[in-house]
């Protein structure tokens, strides 16, 4: 027994028709705006890929492209087939291909599912990548004379005046590491001298952190050093006073970004998602009740369109058994090459 079945006569095959044709040239739109969104989020990822350990976090905005091209390429088909549809002379060409068409298009649909999940989803690969990529990047802020790293300290200050933040996970992040050049080091002075010697590794480590990291929302002007030193400054105590410094770390201000940038864009694309399946779901019944026209020369007459021609477990019983037989088939073919070549070893 038919799965949703419904009756159409010739006025609601055309308007199902006109309809469809309607719907895939506005998800031709769809997919050009999942198409820009794509691109939006690899120039944004770009920006930061200093930033960023590796390339696992551009898998969302390439499959964001790609299913927006497809998108474009499969509706616009679907546009054409639905407009043909209303002459039988035109859609005779087209009906042989229909249901391999039908089956690709619910393909794509489960894609374009798993698309809108991986947006949802990829928080986790995405806080990694940047909490190693960050933490390599304040290392490399000192290498201003070192070709290939020279442009990280202006990356990372630009990062956190954009983002409002200061280091990997806090601004404490900077005084376990030595940002400051050697060049710009005078060994000369006692102070370096005990500074370096006091180090295990010989580094300059200090309390205090670049100038991106103040805040100029504070009153105070900007204490950049001897932040854990409460003498060195009037009035000033480091435990019990809010500092003038961005709190936020970078890595929680970036996660924050794209993961609300993700998760629109998973939004969207789960509508767009909604309305193709909306449209599978039409071509089939268009498909069927042409199909189902037992008299090609009158138009007017009634036919059935449904869903599945039969219910769902015996559907899916017929899916399984189809597979089966492909099996077997191929399992057939492989042993008849194999008894094909034993003649010709001996």
């Amino acid at each position: 027994m038919a799965l949703l079945k419904i009756k159409f006569d010739q006025k609601k095959r055309v308007k199902l028709a006109q309809g469809l044709w309607l719907m895939n040239w506005l998800s031709v739109l769809a997919g050009i705006i999942i198409f820009g969104l794509g691109l939006f989020l690899k120039i944004e990822l770009r920006k930061r890929s200093d930033v960023m350990d590796n390339s696992e976090s551009h898998f969302v905005p390439n499959s964001l492209i790609g299913m927006g091209v497809l998108s474009c390429v499969f509706n616009s088909l679907a546009g054409k087939i639905c407009y043909d549809a209303l002459d039988p002379a035109k859609y005779a060409k087209w009906k042989p291909w229909l249901k391999s068409y039908l089956a690709v298009c619910v393909l794509f649909n489960i894609a374009l599912f798993l698309v809108a999940l991986c947006c949802f989803l990829l928080r986790g690969s995405l806080e990694s990548t940047l909490a190693h990529g960050l933490k390599n990047g304040m290392k490399f802020y000192r290498d201003t004379d070192t070709p290939g790293r020279c442009f990280m300290k202006k990356t990372i200050d630009m990062l956190q005046i954009e983002f409002k933040c200061c280091g990997n996970n806090g601004f404490r992040d900077w005084f376990e590491i030595q940002w400051i050049s050697n060049r710009y080091l005078d060994f000369s002075s006692k102070e370096v001298k005990d500074r370096v010697k006091s180090n295990v590794d010989g580094r300059y480590l200090l309390d205090g952190v670049p100038f991106s990291c103040c805040n100029p929302n504070s009153p105070r002007p900007c204490i950049q050093y001897q932040l854990t030193n409460n003498s060195a400054h009037y009035s000033y105590d480091h435990q019990t006073e809010e500092l003038n410094l961005w709190v936020r770390g970078c890595r929680a201000a970036l996660l924050s970004y794209y993961s609300n940038l993700m998760n629109s864009m998973g939004a969207v694309v789960l509508l767009v998602w909604l309305f193709e399946v909306t449209i599978t779901i039409g071509l089939r019944y268009l498909h069927t009740a042409l199909e189902g026209v037992s008299n090609p020369e009158d138009p007017e007459c009634v036919s059935e369109g449904w869903l599945l021609e039969k219910s769902v477990p015996e559907t899916w019983k017929a899916f399984l058994e189809s597979v089966k037989k492909l099996g077997k088939g191929n399992q057939v073919e492989a042993e008849g090459a194999e008894a094909g070549q034993s003649p010709e070893a001996g």
